[in-house]
């Protein structure tokens, strides 16, 4: 964003790069972090064209297409087709809430609008308020040729093992909760996705190499930098905007956050940047030894 609250595409280089030197494999734009629920469909269409002209095979795009409408989904989902999207997610509408059944509706008529793309379920309801298990979503995939999976942002580890050995293991589940990839990686997890990924991937990283190489000692020990992080956005004011702050304060200039998420006074990133300081963020944050 601009101060103004204006979305600001000049800075999507830099960004894209930042992710680059950090070991990042994909991006997903327009999601939770990305404020898609603020923003007019026309902005995630102008967000989705500029990250589609810096991504490529070796930073793959994946575009968040839900919306509370279904013809805004649909309209967003051709679109990322049009854009050369590796890939399309969508939560589903948090509104008018809809039952498993219903999901699977919602879902296939969205993927319908783009039915070569591979298409993904963004679970996440702390959000949403749709707590559909993907245990019970899944077996309606059939319906849905695209399918590919799901963005898992959940606490639930036995839907979440289930989901990812369901049919054989033929779906793509990408774990979402950064401060539990360890215990995702654990039950199957082999990709994920997340917020402080933005800011400090090489950590996590370390957690998934370490994972790799039977070294838990060594993956717990990476998976406490996260903790004391997410200890830090939990006695922020708002996640997500404590978030870009800290992107901020990286060297990645994403602006401020859109009302009614809070702005980030001079102040407030002052003692932000003390905060993290305290927990040495600014020295492991890439990835580096103790």
């Amino acid at each position: 964003m601009h101060a103004d609250g204006s979305i600001n595409v000049d800075v999507v280089p830099a960004y894209a790069e930042h992710l680059r030197r950090a070991g990042v494999a994909g991006v997903f734009v327009n999601g939770t972090t990305g404020e898609s629920l603020s923003l007019s469909p026309q902005e995630r269409v102008q967000l989705a064209e500029a990250w589609a002209k810096v991504c490529g095979p070796d930073l793959k795009l994946i575009v968040h297409v839900g919306d509370n409408a279904l013809p805004v989904s649909r309209d967003l989902a051709a679109h990322a087709t049009q854009i050369g999207a590796a890939a399309i997610g969508a939560m589903p509408p948090s509104f008018f809430k809809p039952a498993a059944g219903a999901v699977a509706d919602w879902c296939a008529a969205v993927a319908d609008a783009a039915p070569e793309m591979p298409f993904y379920y963004y679970h996440i309801p702390s959000m949403t308020g749709v707590s559909v298990r993907m245990v019970d979503l899944f077996p309606l995939a059939g319906r849905i040729p695209s399918f590919a999976g799901a963005k898992y942002t959940f606490e639930d580890l036995m839907d979440y093992q289930m989901a990812v050995e369901a049919e054989g293991g033929r779906f793509d589940v990408l774990f979402g909760r950064d401060e539990m990839l360890l215990s995702g990686l654990a039950v199957g997890a082999t990709g994920a996705v997340g917020s402080t990924y933005n800011y400090m991937a090489p950590v996590y990283l370390r957690v998934m190499e370490a994972f790799a190489k039977c070294d838990y000692p060594a993956a717990r020990r990476w998976q406490t930098r996260s903790h004391q992080l997410v200890q830090v956005l939990q006695h922020s004011v708002n996640g997500v905007a404590c978030g870009k702050a800290i992107l901020n304060l990286c060297g990645v200039n994403v602006g401020p956050c859109r009302v009614p998420l809070p702005q980030y006074t001079q102040t407030r990133m002052e003692a932000l940047h003390e905060s993290l300081k305290l927990i040495g963020f600014f020295d492991w944050k890439d990835g580096q030894d103790d």
